[in-house]
């Protein structure tokens, strides 16, 4: 199995390289693919040293999977091409997510809609993954009419920069700023660009993916997305209205069967997600879960994740390995 892995020296890249010697994936050929300024550095990778290649080069050598993790730009002009020298391209931008064209996979939710004939497929956003994971089973239950969202993300989702940041930011050093406000003892109500109808891409992310993920463009979702200074994981308050009613024991024990999630929830114990117990795992750990007594049929929850393994690599390599295990590569 030849697997390119593009943006290899990037945040989300390295971690890629690390889940893909975890979870020993087969790789017989490393091809890692940076940007031109990075070309002839060298990679290790279990055990071995690989040289950084540049992206035509990488085209011609006719990986039979390419992981990308360098930017839409990137993606909508490279990922045709290794798609059409017979490479499968698993994205991890934003760039096809919402192209009707192209499968939004999150493997334990729709990973069986893939074909052989999916040569570009997208990986969904950080924040999206960890959310429909505990959405999905629930969705199946009890059927979700309306989502509210509150997102409490980790730095490392903006990359290398943002941590460079925060830590200037500790040390008193004035440094290259990721943020337009200092993120350090404070909250940015901002995760990427403002659209026009007053909410960021991140936002809407949120409410365009999980209708497509989940399969239903009749679940309403609405989202704040906030930047704090944690490097652990994305955190997220989960308000979900259900068209029928449900018990808090049921629900609770559909998500402690669902593979995937972690059901960390018991109060009399201080039991509950935190981004410092999701660091560095690929599940998608859930709690604080209650009935929302404001009005019925709703439930809060709190989910928590790692945004570069679940929210990225992770969930990456995790449709690599369904291609490979049912030939579609």
């Amino acid at each position: 199995m030849k697997v390119a892995v593009v943006g290899a020296t990037g945040m989300v890249g390295e971690v890629m390289l690390q889940v893909l010697a975890e979870r020993n994936f087969p790789v017989t050929e490393l091809i890692p693919v940076a940007s031109e300024k990075s070309v002839g550095k060298e990679i290790a990778f279990k055990g071995k040293n690989y040289k950084v290649v540049g992206m035509q080069t990488a085209v011609d050598m006719k990986a039979d999977i390419a992981l990308f993790s360098a930017g839409g730009n990137t993606s909508l002009e490279w990922a045709p091409k290794f798609a059409a020298a017979g490479t499968t391209v698993i994205d991890n931008s934003s760039a096809w997510r919402m192209d009707p064209t192209k499968k939004l996979v999150v493997p334990e939710i729709n990973a069986s809609e893939l074909t052989k004939a999916d040569k570009i497929i997208a990986n969904p956003n950080c924040s999206t993954i960890q959310m429909v994971m505990v959405l999905a089973p629930l969705h199946q239950k009890y059927n979700i009419k309306r989502v509210v969202v509150s997102t409490y993300q980790s730095i490392t989702g903006t990359g290398v920069k943002a941590v460079q940041q925060l830590e200037n930011e500790y040390a008193g050093i004035n440094g290259e700023m990721a943020y337009k406000y200092p993120i350090h003892r404070n909250a940015i109500p901002q995760c990427d660009v403002f659209e026009e109808n007053g909410y960021t891409k991140e936002e809407m992310k949120l409410v365009r993916e999980t209708q497509k993920i989940i399969g239903d463009k009749t679940i309403a979702v609405t989202a704040t997305a906030v930047r704090i200074p944690v490097v652990g994981g994305h955190s997220e308050a989960v308000n979900v209205e259900f068209t029928h009613d449900f018990d808090l024991g049921e629900v609770r024990n559909i998500l402690h069967h669902t593979p995937g999630v972690v059901l960390q929830d018991n109060t009399d114990t201080y039991t509950y997600p935190m981004p410092m117990y999701a660091h560095g795992k690929d599940e998608v750990f859930v709690g604080r879960i209650r009935r929302d007594e404001s009005q019925p049929n709703t439930i809060n929850m709190w989910i928590v994740a790692d945004n570069l393994r679940k929210g990225a690599a992770t969930n990456t390599v995790q449709i690599a390995e369904y291609l490979v295990a049912n030939k579609l590569v």
